[in-house]
C-alpha cells in the first residue's frame, strides 16, 4: 500500500502572482520582514539572492543566518522555513525541475552536493553580476512574448556561476572531483538510502572493496563509510517527523526498518532523543 507524501508541498504555479501563461521559471523580489513558521517543501528549485538583510533560514533543520551578500539554494524535497528581517531585500529566482534538470548536467558536478552546502557566501564583485542575470531575467519574463531561450539561457549562466563560487569555497567538492568515486558514491546512497544499508552493497555498485570504500572515506571526509548512510537516513528521519502526522511506525517502515525498537534505539543513538522525544520537542 503506498503512503501519501505527508509534507505540505508547494508547487511553483502557487507562486505565479503575475498569471503567466507558462510558470516553468519565476521572478519574485523579498522586501521587509517575511514569515514562514511553518516548514515546508517545494517540487521546484530555487535561487534566492539576499542584497542585504537579517534573520534565520533554516533549511532541513540547519538554521542559516541571513546577511547581505549571499546566495541561498533550495532544492526539491528539501524542508525550510524562515524569519526575514525588516531590513532584508532579495532577488528569488523559482525555476521548475524540468527546466532546471535540462542545464545541470552541462555544470561542473552534480547541484546534488550543494544541498549540504546551501549558504554561499558572495563577494561584491559576484554579487553584482548575479544581480544583473537575476534583473536580466526579469526583464526578459515581461517581453511580450516571453524568449524562453534567452530566460533559460541566463539561468544557466547563473547555476555557472554559484556552481564556480561553491568550488572555490568548499573543499569537500574539490574532494569530489579528484575522487568521482566518492561522489558516485554520495549519489547512490541519495537513492538507494531507503533499502540499502550496507558498505557492501555501494562497495558493489562502485566495483570497489568496502574496505577501500572505508579507506577513501575516512582519507578524505574523516568519517567511515556507513556514516554517510546513517547521515541521509537521519536526516530522513527528521524530516517525516518534523512535517507528517505518521506515527513512529510508519516513518521506521518508510525508512525501510522492520523493526519499531531498532530504528528508535538507532534514532537516539544518533540524535541524543527518542523519536517522540525528538517529534514533541518540535
Amino acid at each position: 500500500m503506498s503512503i501519501k507524501d505527508p509534507f505540505p508541498l508547494l508547487g511553483i504555479h502557487e507562486f505565479n502572482d503575475r498569471l503567466q501563461t507558462d510558470d516553468s521559471l519565476l521572478y519574485h523580489e523579498l522586501h521587509g520582514e517575511r514569515i514562514i513558521e511553518k516548514p515546508h517543501k517545494h517540487d521546484f528549485f530555487i535561487f534566492l539572492l539576499f542584497e542585504k538583510g537579517s534573520g534565520v533560514h533554516s533549511i532541513d533543520f540547519i538554521d542559516h543566518k541571513v546577511k547581505k551578500l549571499q546566495m541561498h539554494l533550495l532544492f526539491p524535497g528539501q524542508v525550510h522555513s524562515w524569519h526575514l528581517g525588516k531590513n532584508t531585500s532579495g532577488y528569488q529566482l523559482m525555476i521548475s525541475r524540468a527546466i532546471f534538470e535540462t542545464f545541470s548536467d552541462s555544470l561542473s558536478f552534480s547541484f546534488i552536493l550543494h544541498q549540504r552546502r546551501p549558504v554561499i557566501d558572495l563577494s561584491e564583485k559576484v554579487f553584482q553580476k548575479l544581480l544583473y542575470e537575476f534583473r536580466s531575467v526579469e526583464e526578459e519574463l515581461n517581453q511580450k512574448p516571453v524568449q524562453r531561450e534567452i530566460v533559460n539561457l541566463r539561468s544557466r549562466l547563473i547555476a555557472q556561476f554559484i556552481s564556480r563560487e561553491a568550488e572555490k569555497k568548499f573543499e569537500e567538492l574539490q574532494i569530489y572531483r579528484t575522487k568521482p568515486v566518492l561522489f558516485k558514491y554520495y549519489e547512490l546512497v541519495d537513492l538507494y538510502f531507503k533499502e540499502q544499508k550496507s558498505v557492501a552493497f555501494y562497495a558493489s555498485q562502485l566495483h570497489i572493496t568496502p574496505n577501500y570504500l572505508n579507506i577513501l572515506c575516512k582519507r578524505h571526509f574523516h568519517v567511515p563509510a556507513m556514516f554517510l548512510i546513517q547521515n541521509r537516513t537521519i536526516l530522513e528521519a527528521k524530516r517525516l517527523m518534523k512535517a507528517s502526522e505518521r506515527s513512529v511506525k510508519e516513518i521506521a517502515y518508510e525508512l525501510g526498518f522492520s523493526d519499531l525498537a531498532y530504528f528508535s534505539n538507532f534514532f537516539k543513538s544518533q540524535t541524543g532523543l527518542a523519536p517522540r522525544d525528538f517529534r514533541e520537542q518540535l
